[in-house]
């Protein structure tokens, strides 16, 4: 793992495979994007190294002929980091640092370092270390080689393979109580969710720095970190909104997503994505200034099929539009996209739209129901009282008038229930 708080930058070389499949310009912005983590992590990067190949090399990543010429720049330009733009193998970490003999990261390596120092709450450390630990079992072979011997039979045992059984045998057991204790996290939110069931629930997704936190700044008057770097945010935030003296709203903000987010990472911070599952409403926010929103568009969708939120209502949020130098681009975003509105956060831009459009799916959301039970049907109350808000029971001589507020889909429940 790479030093972040450092106070001599580490040097650093970047280094990206350009298969027949791959674009070169997007192979390149990957790579930039590659630079931004880099330097998010405080690393200072000398060069980057693209190389093209029909596929991946399995022992060296870029091939053998390609890493000896890696070496020989990591020691002429004095280097001291080399950061891969794909998840390594443990046999290409280990064939690469015999020859380079300099520290090397892949790109789930580089994240997981960038929220371990981003990490402020114990919710959000609990879920970097569980992510680095699982990150850290299948590559605990090349730290003890130099202990392990090169024979095999019996009572040849060597210290290093000890050693790593060890090593597994803590990691696991930390493994297990770091989940214990996010699923104690888990039921506390669950109960804290059931609590919001009154509330239209908003969550704010989107790619990392794409301003999600600086719309929820302006919406909810809250001081929320807003940077202009990779991963600002991590812990999810919740805040209260009055889209008008009738509508009050919930608004989550969550950690962005990127391009090859570590699966163990997503897997960790499932508690904080679960503003996103149970979300009312997503409020996808784009960069629509970036070159590539497209793609990053297509990561942040695929990441919500992944949470199996793909069908869960959605409105784009095409943001920075000050930073466009193409007017016609607008156009084509609002003609392309269903459910969209063009805001600048920063200039306080079409924010009025966007508000205009959370009232709108408020309104529609909630329903105010009366229901006649008869007394055997009277049983129900409290599962009425568990997916709504009962705004009065009025007990007659032969039923009970209930009138309560609801979303549509406890309200459907309510009558199932009920009428069957």
């Amino acid at each position: 793992m790479i030093e972040i708080q450092n106070n001599k930058p580490e040097r650093a070389i970047l280094v990206g495979v350009k298969t027949h499949d791959i674009d070169r310009e997007v192979v390149r912005e990957h790579i930039d994007e590659l630079e931004e983590l880099a330097n998010t992590a405080g690393a200072e990067t000398v060069l980057k190294m693209i190389q093209e190949r029909t596929n991946i090399d399995s022992a060296f990543y870029i091939g053998k002929g390609k890493a000896e010429e890696l070496a020989q720049l990591v020691e002429l330009n004095e280097v001291n980091l080399v950061i891969f733009d794909d998840d390594l193998s443990p046999i290409q970490v280990r064939n690469l640092e015999k020859l380079i003999e300099k520290k090397i990261v892949d790109r789930s390596g580089l994240i997981l370092d960038i929220f371990a120092f981003r990490a402020k709450s114990k919710e959000a450390k609990t879920q970097v270390e569980l992510a680095q630990l699982q990150y850290m079992m299948s590559r605990l072979t090349r730290a003890w080689t130099h202990l392990s011997k090169q024979f095999g039979g019996i009572g040849t045992k060597g210290p290093g393979e000890t050693q790593i059984e060890t090593d597994r045998r803590i990691i696991r057991t930390r493994i297990k109580l770091l989940k214990e204790k996010l699923e104690k996290i888990e039921a506390q939110r669950v109960t804290q969710s059931h609590g919001r069931k009154d509330y239209v629930k908003v969550s704010l997704v989107g790619y990392t720095n794409v301003g999600k936190s600086t719309i929820f700044n302006l919406f909810t008057e809250s001081e929320v970190l807003a940077e202009d770097k990779l991963f600002a945010t991590l812990d999810s935030t919740t805040r209260s909104l009055n889209v008008d003296k009738d509508h009050k709203i919930l608004m989550s903000d969550t950690v962005g997503f990127i391009r090859k987010l570590p699966p163990n990472l997503v897997a960790s911070f499932k508690s904080t994505l679960s503003q996103v599952v149970d979300a009312d409403l997503i409020l996808h926010v784009i960069d629509v200034s970036h070159p590539f929103y497209e793609d990053q568009i297509n990561v942040v969708e695929q990441t919500l099929k992944d949470l199996k939120c793909e069908d869960k209502p959605q409105i784009k949020v095409f943001n920075k539009v000050d930073a466009v130098e193409n007017a016609h681009l607008i156009d084509y975003v609002m003609n392309k996209y269903k459910d969209c509105v063009a805001v600048s956060a920063l200039k306080g831009i079409n924010i009025s739209a966007l508000k205009e459009r959370l009232l709108e799916f408020s309104r529609n959301t909630f329903v105010e129901e009366e229901i006649k039970l008869t007394y055997p049907q009277s049983k129900h109350i409290s599962k009425i009282h568990a997916l709504a808000q009962v705004i009065s029971s009025v007990y007659e001589e032969e039923y009970v008038l209930i009138r309560y507020k609801a979303n549509k889909e406890n309200s459907d429940k309510i009558k199932k229930i009920i009428y069957g």
